[in-house]
């Protein structure tokens, strides 16, 4: 069916209601617009389903995530044991329409006959995928679109290991929604109805104090914290986000009692008001969080996105400015310490692993390596994550002991499978409060690590492509690179190419192929002479083009003029080839 038969079907249909009709008739001069909206389903990526908020079939909408339920109905039905009894688990963060949604989703399984347990108010993402385990449940769904602006927003899919749906059982499920031709099959029920038949259960207050209570487990050093944690001067913002229903509740009991919270960003606001993007990446993001930690001499600043899966921390160095801790860097902080303490305790396990994706720095490689503790690369998305933890947890070869992704996102201890920025902001003030009280700091502890391993800097650029055409344009790059791989970037040798799509690693100098043992995703990975390294993948929630660099020389200022210059080169690389596919 082509894009505009579907937009004539939603204008005249009597499935769709008055409001959708009107917002639709406002487009019917804009075939570009209707095109846009129509011309095929939002589709699910490393992160699920995300998109702009409006009608259509490429865009999140009430019908979009009933039909997508309905999917999730059915492949529970056809092919899980018990799973109507045990139930999905449903949670949303403080978007426009996430509470709708929500419970737009627990209706349609209601409908189904499958159980529902439905958060009264928003909650963090990583306690949704600690719930469906302390719940037994089949799965669940968390409403968000993390930190996407305002107009976004989406829904993810959990299984009952807590961690996201990995694409084999996506492709199952995606499989059910697509079979779904016609939106007024989809079944639904009153909400009164669904609670009195029992099919309908709100979660109270006892998930989140055993949330808490499972934080606070599985940190070190919380001794220390209860002790000594009025020393550290915290400020911490949830960017109008979940974070708020967590992270303070958890430092203050752990003991950092000196904690600030920026008022004006505590608040659950749908439209992310006092940023541009409520993205803890985005430095933009903390202007609101530093001029609180100017006023109150904080130590360290903590940012969380909107569904409070990623930690972006800052740290006042010895001039009293404050200095930014990437994902990268904060991952192998976490690990030096982790190990440490371990060690220093006589808990270092033989058969201990940190798990991180193929973009994240290797520097956390070198580091492990002096512990005796494997580092294992996984695809991007931290469902990869999860999903080896789950392999470890029932095979016991391994011993979790650290996960984390470049973007910001980490988890220490066993009780989820997604990433956890409310444990990582726990920890961040643990190891600062540590340090501190040794003499020394975070950023200090950062340099000797440099200076022990050598200078690992990473960066990465986006290049957002929106609607149809930018979506052709990713598509064929990526082809165009694959069937002409270069011999060459940015003046350096490509000595080893990754093709995660082809399931393959070819070393180029010695002329010879092996299979890359990972599952198949449309990434490109070139390790190049001199230490240089280019990863290049669609973004699998947002419009984007990702090029992630890294590099690694001898101190600060070669490794930051050595990145420079190949970044810049590869973008001028790169626009060249976009511009003639």
């Amino acid at each position: 069916m082509s894009y505009m038969s579907r937009y004539r079907d939603w204008l005249v249909s009597d499935y769709f209601d008055e409001k959708t009709k009107e917002e639709l008739e406002a487009i019917k001069d804009n075939e570009a617009e209707i095109e846009d909206r129509f011309y095929k389903n939002l589709e699910f990526g490393t992160g699920g389903m995300r998109g702009k908020m409006g009608a259509g079939t490429n865009r999140i909408n009430k019908y979009v995530v009933r039909k997508a339920t309905q999917g999730l109905a059915n492949y529970i039905i056809n092919y899980s044991d018990n799973g109507e009894d045990k139930g999905i688990v449903i949670a949303y963060d403080s978007r426009h329409n996430s509470p709708e949604f929500s419970l737009e989703a627990a209706l349609v399984l209601a409908a189904n006959g499958i159980k529902t347990y439905l958060f009264t108010g928003m909650r963090a993402t990583p306690e949704l995928s600690y719930a469906v385990r302390e719940l037994d449940a089949i799965g669940g769904i968390v409403i968000t679109a993390s930190h996407n602006p305002s107009e976004y927003n989406g829904y993810k899919l959990y299984w009952e290991d807590g961690g996201q749906v990995v694409p084999e059982q996506a492709r199952d499920i995606i499989a059910e929604i697509e079979e779904i031709d016609d939106f007024s099959i989809v079944k639904t029920m009153d909400e009164m109805e669904a609670v009195n038949q029992g099919l309908l259960n709100y979660i109270g207050s006892e998930v989140d104090e055993s949330y808490q209570q499972t934080l606070m487990g599985v940190l070190p050093d919380t001794d220390l914290a209860a002790e000594k944690g009025s020393n550290l001067s915290v400020v911490y913002t949830p960017l109008h986000g979940t974070g708020s229903t967590v992270v303070p509740k958890l430092l203050s009991n752990l003991g950092f009692s000196n904690l600030n919270v920026v008022e004006e960003q505590a608040d659950g606001d749908s439209e992310f008001s006092t940023v541009e993007s409520p993205n803890p990446e985005d430095r933009d993001a903390f202007e609101l969080a530093l001029k609180l930690a100017e006023k109150k001499d904080a130590e360290i600043i903590l940012a969380t996105d909107p569904d409070c899966d990623r930690l972006a921390p800052a740290v006042r160095d010895t001039e009293g400015n404050y200095q930014f801790l990437n994902g990268n860097e904060t991952g192998v902080l976490f690990a030096d310490f982790l190990l440490r303490e371990a060690k220093e305790a006589g808990e270092l396990p033989d058969n201990g692993v940190i798990v991180k994706s193929i973009v994240s720095t290797d520097m956390v490689a070198e580091v492990a390596a002096d512990y005796g503790v494997e580092v294992l690369d996984v695809l991007t998305g931290f469902k990869f994550i999860g999903e080896k933890m789950t392999e470890f947890e029932k095979s016991g070869d391994k011993e979790f002991i650290l996960g984390f992704e470049e973007s910001l996102g980490y988890l220490i201890g066993k009780y989820a499978r997604d990433k956890d920025a409310a444990v990582a902001a726990g920890l961040v003030a643990i190891m600062a409060l540590k340090y501190k009280e040794e003499g020394t700091s975070l950023l200090e502890r950062l340099a000797e690590l440099r200076a022990e391993y050598g200078y690992y800097l990473e960066d990465l650029h986006s290049i957002r492509l929106e609607g149809k055409e930018g979506q052709e344009i990713i598509t064929k790059t990526i082809a165009h690179l694959r069937e002409k791989s270069p011999e060459k970037i940015a003046g350096h040798e490509v000595e080893v190419v990754k093709d995660y799509k082809q399931s393959k690693v070819s070393y180029l100098k010695e002329g010879r192929e092996e299979e890359l043992k990972l599952p198949k995703s449309n990434v490109l990975q070139y390790l190049l002479e001199g230490n240089n390294k280019l990863t290049i993948r669609p973004s699998g929630t947002e419009p984007k083009l990702k090029f992630y660099f890294a590099v690694k020389d001898k101190d600060k200022a070669a490794a930051e003029k050595k990145l420079a210059e190949f970044k810049e080169k590869i973008i001028a690389e790169m626009d060249k080839i976009m511009e003639n596919v």
